[in-house]
């Protein structure tokens, strides 16, 4: 299962911790609006990263750091353009003996580990890891680093508080050590990481770590910092503890688990919390994060076991009764993820969230005049605040489903003014439009809306309608299999239509298929049925 995120949501680093405490192999890319990078792992160690356009490139290495002159570097590339080569130029270097292999493969890893170095900078952004992906680059020029050596380095580097203190949010916090640097070979530490080690020991906070030191309270910051994020060092909570205390091993497979889970590593996260349960079987913690995973994983009713072994009252009663609603809805048990809610508003009274979901819900229960009003409820709860988009988009829908395709379209275009990158709010809107009759305009939303990544494969199947309705079959027939593609259940119509297609082509096998796979979501479609028992009729 591919790993992806967002770098606003867990950073960089933390991903390449647990990337190497897993054990992958396989390839995370890095982007940035237009600023590509990846890192290979194998065994969870760093075998090769490179950057587009980046700094630090090898012939630039070798000069600045003396190895070579610029001369030969210049001699070098234009033997390289002259042989028409992509291939590195430190192979041609080698070849004319201007410089030794050990010289050039020490420099290589100097080179990947600056791009680690720099993508670590990176705080917006997206991640993907890909399973058992390897490098194109064989033999000599991969390495193989820890990840520790390089997460402590780029630690290293880090001069900014703000940073820091997402790791070490309060002086009044307790750390362990879990992993003893020395039995590392790979891993040095610098003198501020050796001298305030033997102090951390589960008891001490970071304030009597600072007095014990004799360090300045930024050195000892920026030296736990780095034993934290090379997987060294782990928080174990604060001075005075509210309850009993949690068990060694459940407490580590727990915080675990909800590291992996933030970083989209589901399978890890579904190890550790299991092993939470072993040793704990009703950790609520444990329960619940597995309830979460269920749900990522649209494993909907395994989720609904986990919730309803949660209890009803107490501090997480909230969110759980909240995330119990998300699952019956996506269950199609509209009445009773209504009632989940109710216990939500019990216990939150006047939440804005609680009437929005409201809302959503009975819009998909058939209700849009209560659903209107619920979501007028959400928006005179908020005072100065921005509405969301599900806001804007279920609204647009809830109008024009009770008639009132102006207040449709007028919703639409002021939420589009706030978001004008959602697909939902794109669809909804020019279906509003469509049905008013500006269908130029309901187009052009649509086409907006499928050169988002991912694009909403309604709005595919919405210009395939319309494709077809003026007998553009080809263009139809394009837009349909583009939205099968991003939603495979997408709905029987699709399927209908794209079996017709098919026919039409005198593909009857493909057209079979296609009309089978529409029954399948759909086994009251009358019209499909009647279809098939024609093909089987020779028809």
């Amino acid at each position: 299962m591919a790993i992806e995120g967002s770098l606003q949501d867990v950073s960089l680093a933390d991903i390449c911790q647990l990337l190497a405490m897993g054990r992958k192999t396989g390839c995370l890319s890095v982007t940035d609006r237009s600023n590509f990078g990846y890192v290979y792992f194998e065994s969870g160690r760093v075998i090769y990263a490179s950057l587009l356009n980046r700094p630090d490139r090898l012939g630039e290495l070798l000069v600045r750091n003396g190895v070579i002159s610029e001369e030969q570097l210049a001699a070098a590339m234009s033997r390289q353009a002259e042989l028409r080569t992509r291939g590195p130029v430190g192979e041609l270097l080698l070849e004319d003996g201007v410089i030794s292999s050990d010289d050039l493969h020490r420099f290589i890893r100097v080179q990947i580990e600056e791009a680690v170095y720099h993508l670590f900078t990176w705080t917006r952004g997206s991640f993907h890891f890909d399973l058992d992906q390897k490098p194109e680059e064989e033999g000599f020029y991969l390495v193989d680093i820890p990840a520790e050596s390089l997460l402590l380095e780029g630690a290293r580097r880090v001069d900014e508080w703000s940073l820091i203190e997402k790791k070490i949010p309060s002086f009044d916090l307790v750390f362990e050590l879990v992993k003893n640097p020395d039995d590392d070979p790979d891993v040095e530490l610098v003198d501020k990481q050796v001298r305030i080690l033997p102090l951390i020991d589960g008891q001490r906070t970071v304030s009597e770590i600072v007095s014990a030191a004799g360090m300045v309270e930024f050195d000892v910051g920026k030296a736990l910092f780095g034993l934290v994020q090379a997987g060294f060092v782990e928080r174990s909570g604060r001075r005075v503890a509210d309850g009993p205390e949690i068990d060694e091993q459940v407490r580590q497979h727990l915080n675990l688990g909800v590291a992996f889970y933030r970083s989209g590593m589901l399978e890890d996260a579904t190890r550790e919390f299991n092993a939470v349960l072993q040793k704990d079987p009703r950790n609520l913690g444990a329960l619940h994060r597995l309830g979460l995973v269920a749900f990522r994983s649209r494993r909907y009713e395994d989720a609904l076991r986990f919730f309803d072994r949660l209890p009803s009252e107490g501090v997480a009663a909230y969110a759980v009764a909240r995330n119990r609603a998300l699952t019956l809805e996506m269950l199609g048990r509209f009445d009773d993820a209504l009632e989940s809610l109710e216990r939500c508003e019990k216990t939150h009274p006047g939440d804005g969230e609680v009437a929005l979901s409201r809302g959503v819900l009975l819009m998909q229960a058939g209700a849009p005049l209560e659903a209107l009003a619920e979501l007028q409820a959400y928006r005179d709860r908020l005072d100065t605040r921005q509405p969301a988009a599900l806001f804007f988009s279920t609204g647009v829908l809830a109008a024009a489903m009770s008639g009132n395709l102006d207040q449709a379209v007028s919703l639409g275009r002021e939420g589009l003014g706030l978001y004008p990158e959602s697909g939902p709010l794109l669809v909804n809107t020019a279906a509003a439009l469509e049905r008013r009759g500006d269908v130029q305009t309901a187009e052009a939303l649509y086409t907006r809306a499928v050169a988002l990544t991912p694009p909403p494969p309604q709005a595919h199947k919405a210009l395939g309608d319309q494709a077809y309705a003026k007998g553009d079959l080809e263009q139809a027939r394009i837009h349909y299999e583009k939205a099968v593609k991003v939603d495979p259940r997408l709905g029987d119509d699709v399927y209908l239509r794209l079996g017709t297609l098919a026919h039409g082509d005198a593909d009857t096998d493909v057209a079979r298929l296609l009309w089978r796979r529409a029954l399948e979501l759909n086994p009251a479609n009358d019209a499909v049925r009647a279809h098939l028992e024609l093909l089987d009729h020779g028809g």
